[in-house]
């Protein structure tokens, strides 16, 4: 009896009786004070844009890494044309599913544009030891994104003031099942402060190609294509969410012109019947399974002159 009174007592202690507090008080700071934090540090990245290392990245990506995509994978690229009335600065952004997203979308830009692209990359991940911070920013003119949200940076604000184009995956992580997850704001809100338009960008079969947990694309081949949308502007007043969701629509359009045709991807599109980015609610397996599959054969078109 005297151990459950115990226990009663413990409990009564531990519970918010009138709205009590939940912190301890040995970890409430006391009124008055305030309590500064240091801000993260960046690591710094001018270098890689500096005229010597613009000119060992292309060298990297057009003698190296594009021979090498071609060879390990059957890639094919869609909608370059959109470049041709693009003038200035764009956020290009893509759904992301493997670490060969990006080579392959600098790999596919046209060489001017890609002489100015820098690419925003996870600093918990690619700027977490100084080998692999030199590497990617040398080789892709990466710069550190806080994926948490901590520590937001004036670099992609000051690249696009230079005229140049970032490189942004709105997911923020690769997926783990090769299907779309929820896009953050952060491109679209840099969008509309910068006024400068979103590039979307579809990538399927890269996920079949080198899924998490290989550094080498799989043997045989497999095929993979990239296919460039027009450019999304902001609207006058429009809301970073709402600019999200048009790029995930706009990316989601994309996808189904990929497996289908253009006339037909844009009629669902118009009709709000576009497949959904994230897949269908199946189980994991069948999701994984649906993903490695790899890119469907494209559709034949009636050609207008035989």
């Amino acid at each position: 009896m005297n151990g459950l009174a115990r226990d009663i007592k413990q409990v009564s202690r531990g519970w918010r009786w009138s709205r009590r507090p939940l912190p301890p008080s040995s970890v409430v700071e006391p009124a008055g004070t305030h309590h500064s934090y240091p801000a993260p540090r960046e690591f710094p990245t001018d270098w890689a844009r500096s005229r010597p290392a613009r000119a060992v990245r292309e060298i990297i990506l057009r003698g190296g890494l594009a021979p090498l995509i071609a060879r390990e994978t059957r890639i094919r690229v869609e909608g370059l044309d959109v470049f041709d009335d693009l003038d200035g600065p764009a956020i290009i952004c893509a759904n992301h599913c493997s670490h060969l997203d990006t080579p392959l979308i600098l790999c596919s830009l046209p060489p001017e544009r890609q002489r100015r692209v820098a690419v925003g990359a996870a600093a918990d991940y690619f700027f977490d030891v100084w080998w692999r911070a030199l590497g990617s920013a040398l080789a892709f003119a990466t710069f550190p994104i806080e994926r948490h949200g901590v520590g937001l940076s004036d670099t992609p604000s000051e690249l696009i003031a230079e005229g140049w184009s970032l490189v942004m995956f709105p997911e923020g992580t690769r997926s783990p099942d090769g299907w779309g997850k929820r896009f953050r704001a952060g491109a679209a809100a840099l969008a509309i402060a910068n006024q400068v338009p979103l590039l979307p960008v579809a990538i399927s079969g890269s996920f079949a190609a080198m899924p998490r947990g290989r550094g080498w694309p799989r043997p045989g081949r497999p095929p993979v294509r990239v296919r460039f949308g027009r450019p999304l502007h902001p609207r006058p007043g429009e809301d970073p969410l709402d600019f999200t969701a048009r790029l995930r629509a706009a990316i989601a359009t994309l996808l189904d012109e990929d497996t289908t045709t253009w006339y037909a991807a844009a009629r669902r599109a118009a009709a709000g019947e576009t497949p959904a980015l994230d897949g269908p609610p199946v189980a994991n397996w069948r999701r994984r399974w649906a993903s490695t599959a790899g890119p469907a054969a494209p559709v034949e078109r009636p050609r207008a002159w035989r």
